[in-house]
This record gives C-alpha cells, sequence and structure tokens, in this order.
C-alpha cells in the first residue's frame, strides 16, 4: 500500500525520482511500471496491475452517459505508461506536468493501492482546505463505518 506524502523536484526534462517507499511497494507488489493520467487538480499513478483492474471497472460504466464518456475524455486521453529508470526516476510528460500545474516542486501522496502526484503548492491550499474541514469529512466517514 502507498502511504504517506514526499515532496521532491522534478529536473528540467520532467524526470522525477519515485519515493523510495513507494518504490519498494512498486517492487514487491507490483511489475515496476505506472501508468500515470490526470486527475482533477492532481496527477495519478497505478501500478500496472492495479491499471487493468481500474480498466475493466470503467468497461462496465455506461458509455452512453454524457458524464461518463466526459470523465472518460480526461481521464483515459491523458493516460500514459511510465516505466521507472534504474534511477528510480519516471519522466513526466508535458501535458500531464502543465494539466496538474507541476513546474519544479510536488508532493507524491499515497493512496493506498495508488498515488497522487500534485504540485506543491495545490498540495498545500488542498491539505489546508481538507484540515480546515476536517470535523465534517469526519462525520460523513463515520457514516461508511470509518
Amino acid at each position: 500500500m502507498f502511504r504517506g506524502h514526499y515532496e521532491h523536484n522534478i529536473d528540467a526534462k520532467g524526470r522525477v525520482s519515485i519515493p523510495v517507499k513507494f518504490r519498494d511497494v512498486i517492487a514487491d507488489k507490483h511489475d515496476g511500471n505506472l501508468m500515470v493520467t490526470s486527475s482533477d487538480k492532481s496527477l495519478v499513478a497505478y501500478p500496472l496491475n492495479e491499471w487493468v483492474t481500474l480498466e475493466e471497472r470503467l468497461l462496465n460504466l455506461p458509455q452512453a452517459n454524457s458524464d461518463v464518456r466526459r470523465y472518460l475524455h480526461v481521464f483515459m486521453s491523458g493516460a500514459v505508461e511510465c516505466s521507472i529508470d534504474k534511477q528510480g526516476r519516471i519522466l513526466i510528460p508535458a501535458t500531464l506536468r502543465r494539466n496538474a500545474s507541476i513546474e519544479k516542486e510536488l508532493v507524491f501522496v499515497g493512496m493506498l493501492n495508488k498515488f497522487e502526484i500534485w504540485s506543491k503548492e495545490l498540495w498545500d491550499k488542498e491539505l489546508e482546505k481538507a484540515r480546515e474541514d476536517f470535523e465534517n469529512i469526519s462525520e460523513t466517514l463515520a457514516e461508511f463505518g470509518i
């Protein structure tokens, strides 16, 4: 499982080192490749086997529904397979970096079976918003038994 958050810098070519703890999870439980795509305000990275499971679920969505199609337009059109190099880095394509406002500083955020990649500036704002509303968020989660 991917847990925690880690701050890193991306180089001028768009390469960034995956946090060691995330690389360990990928090496131990997955084949070493990632699928990276745009999400709401960030990027999301799935180990390839998790991505395949997600695609199977997406195939079962009603394709005639306009919200489903629009979601897939954003989510699937940006999907790129990223190999981890010998230095533990991935290359994030320029289009994905632009979509997530990633320039220099970024944050990797563990999300259990996947991880997110945020611009540090947007992550700080998102985390502050979540902290301000944490009591309401906790009440919502309590409805799910958490």
